[in-house]
């Protein structure tokens, strides 16, 4: 059976569809995985239009609830996929998180961040817009405005709730002292974080924080944007636009040692019947109930691999047995430039 490492959550289980739980003790149920949609919108090099919207509407059909998306994805192109996506489908069969805050130019430049109170609703109108909704789920700041209190972000996004129009409120990689601030506020669904085999540093003072509030974990990069996958070659990220190759962990002789852990959790995959990247998905969902991980898929055949993951049952032999292969602190490279690091407030202290 899987093992857990949080106390026992609020579980649902429905035939025919993945298993689902609540988010943290504020949020909604959603499933126990979800969709992030960043990679459709451009990230990773040109995505195919048809295929990312064949892609969410297969995730929905096989019972995955809960889409993450951001309003400076693509500068607003993926909100607008994920309402053609889901046109025609009843609108409280899915949960929509979105990010906001992230400042972006015409040419696709990184300008900053802003979650001053009238931004946040300005952001909130066009994401509702684009979305074709009159709610957003779960709406979240991207990353702290460091010259913005947190109390005054979140203080908007309770006015929104208050109003109608957004449900629940989340955050993104931020700290415990940010965590704890923002709850004082308002009741915080869950944290979005980076949480991988290679990205380990929330379980120091940031998940224990969020277990003691009952606040639950979205986590991304759960395949380290592909690095783990078991599908990642040294140039895979040569297309036009792709980010990867301005990372840390995809350059020189970082890449070659992090494709050597792969291989290391290849073995123990091949062991048990499963791929890499199933593996290192069910690794994270045995992490705890409270953990939800959002699968990058864009195309429908990486989703049927990485739904695969929900089949594996994971002993403490085989966590053992990982833990041997990808020790924590193992991958080299931080996981995003030394400026982007400086701005996240999840990495300090």
């Amino acid at each position: 059976m899987v093992v857990s490492r949080a106390p026992p959550g609020l579980l649902y289980n429905v035939p025919g569809m993945p298993q689902s739980t609540k988010l943290g003790a504020a949020g909604p149920v959603v499933s126990s995985v979800g969709l992030g949609c960043m990679s459709m919108s451009g990230t990773y090099g040109r995505a195919d239009r048809e295929e990312s919207i064949a892609t969410i509407r297969a995730a929905l059909d096989a019972g995955v609830t809960l889409l993450d998306t951001g309003d400076f994805y693509g500068m607003g192109h993926n909100e607008l996929l994920i309402a053609d996506a889901l046109a025609g489908r009843p609108r409280d069969e899915v949960v929509i998180s979105v990010k906001f805050g992230a400042q972006r130019g015409p040419d696709g430049s990184w300008l900053g961040y802003d979650a001053r109170p009238a931004a946040v609703k300005t952001a909130a109108a066009y994401s509702l817009q684009r979305l074709k909704t009159d709610h957003i789920d779960i709406y979240r700041p991207a990353r702290l405005d460091q010259q913005v209190p947190i109390e005054e972000t979140v203080g908007a996004i309770a006015e929104l709730v208050q109003a109608g129009y957004v449900r629940h409120i989340g955050l993104s990689e931020v700290g415990p002292e940010t965590i704890r601030r923002a709850a004082a506020v308002h009741a915080i669904s869950d944290l979005q974080i980076e949480y991988s085999l290679i990205s380990r540093g929330i379980e120091g003072a940031i998940l224990p924080t969020c277990r003691e509030l009952d606040i639950a974990i979205t986590a991304y990069g759960v395949l380290s944007r592909g690095l783990i996958s078991g599908h990642y070659h040294a140039g895979a990220d040569g297309r036009s636009g792709d980010m990867r190759g301005r990372m840390p962990r995809f350059q020189g002789e970082n890449l070659r040692r992090n494709l050597a852990l792969v291989e290391e959790l290849r073995a123990v995959a091949d062991g048990q019947g499963a791929t890499v990247a199933q593996m290192a998905i069910a690794w994270v969902r045995s992490r705890g109930e409270d953990i939800v991980p959002l699968l990058g898929a864009r195309r429908r055949e990486q989703l049927n691999e990485a739904l695969g993951a929900l089949e594996l049952e994971l002993s403490a032999e085989h966590l053992e047995r990982i833990e041997r292969a990808i020790p924590s602190g193992a991958a080299a490279g931080d996981r995003y430039g030394a400026p982007q690091m400086a701005d996240l407030d999840s990495e300090r202290g």
